[in-house]
């Protein structure tokens, strides 16, 4: 019954959020600086102004601004997120269409920082000397190192200087391969844009890990464990370790959903035709109605994945109750 009403409130909660996102990302994209009907006629090598008129009528942009805000609107109601004025496509098919190639980066990565996070951050709790000395520096270089520093980095030593991977891409251009092979080469690609990406997370889940075991160890039930002479592992991996876990189920949950817009200086370094690239093309070509549709779908997978953290939550500490 709990688990029903949760429900019911999130699918509420879910429907607000999507009007009031749609409504604010109507309202700023359209106040940025811009006409895309000058885009598109500079593109055509046209900038006649009829030719202009004529493009704003077949795009309803020379409509006041509420009647294009309500016809959006009405649109997304019928799960329809426009056309683009740039692709000829609609926004839904473009999205669909890029929307496998990053979570072929964000869901690895995620993965990866989250386990080999919460792996080494329980290792160091133990550790002392120059081993601590060792994760506190490493996790702070991946933390505080920008993005697209780390990415060209690694394109200098493992694709320019070794060779070992591409750098740039999701496939190689003229290969003609098998399907095995063709599944081959796009994992080739993608190593080197997941590994930049886990670095930081991996670094953020290992200090969180780190910071919560070490909380954890002083609490009362731990100290009655070690009274009654339980060895230190099995006081780690039946006591420490899952109440240790939960901030950081809780905070990976916070940050899954922002991959999709991290995602994008890993794209355009990388040139990784998916989401982030996307919408970085359609900001600087003034493609309205795609941008809106990105943070519109960017926004509803993190509403989802915050409910299924909670529910995760939920599930691994059942002290925890489901509310609304």
């Amino acid at each position: 019954m709990h688990l029903i009403r949760f429900l019911t409130y999130q699918c509420f909660r879910l429907a607000v959020v999507v009007l009031g996102v749609a409504m604010l990302n109507f309202l700023l994209i359209h106040s940025a600086p811009g006409d895309p009907a000058m885009v598109l006629a500079g593109e055509s090598g046209a900038a006649d102004p009829k030719f202009l008129e004529q493009l704003r009528r077949d795009f309803g942009l020379d409509q006041p601004l509420y009647m294009q805000l309500l016809h959006y609107l009405g649109n997304i109601a019928r799960f329809d997120l426009g056309y683009s004025y740039r692709q000829n496509l609609p926004v839904l098919a473009l999205i669909a269409d890029r929307l496998p190639a990053t979570l072929f980066l964000t869901v690895p990565a995620f993965l990866i920082s989250l386990g080999l996070g919460i792996y080494w951050g329980r290792h160091a709790a133990g550790r002392r000397g120059w081993r601590l000395g060792a994760f506190t520096a490493v996790t702070a270089v991946f933390n505080a190192a920008p993005v697209f520093w780390m990415a060209l980095i690694l394109v200098m030593v493992f694709s320019y200087w070794h060779g070992w991977f591409p750098a740039f891409g999701i496939r190689t251009p003229g290969a003609t391969q098998s399907l095995a092979g063709q599944a081959a080469d796009i994992a080739r690609h993608a190593v080197l844009p997941i590994v930049t990406m886990s670095l930081f997370y991996l670094a953020v889940y290992a200090r969180l890990m780190r910071s919560s075991m070490i909380e954890a160890m002083d609490l009362d039930f731990v100290r009655t464990a070690r009274a009654k002479g339980a060895s230190r592992q099995r006081i780690v991996r039946r006591h420490v370790a899952p109440n240790a876990i939960l901030p950081v189920v809780a905070m990976a949950g916070m940050q899954a959903g922002q991959l999709i817009g991290g995602s994008v200086v890993i794209e355009t370094v990388f040139a990784w035709p998916g989401i982030g690239r996307l919408a970085f093309d359609s900001l600087l070509q003034r493609d309205y109605p795609v941008l809106m549709g990105i943070l519109l779908v960017s926004s509803v997978v993190v509403i989802v994945i915050n409910v299924l953290t909670d529910l995760v939550v939920g599930y691994l500490d059942p002290r925890i109750e489901i509310v609304t």
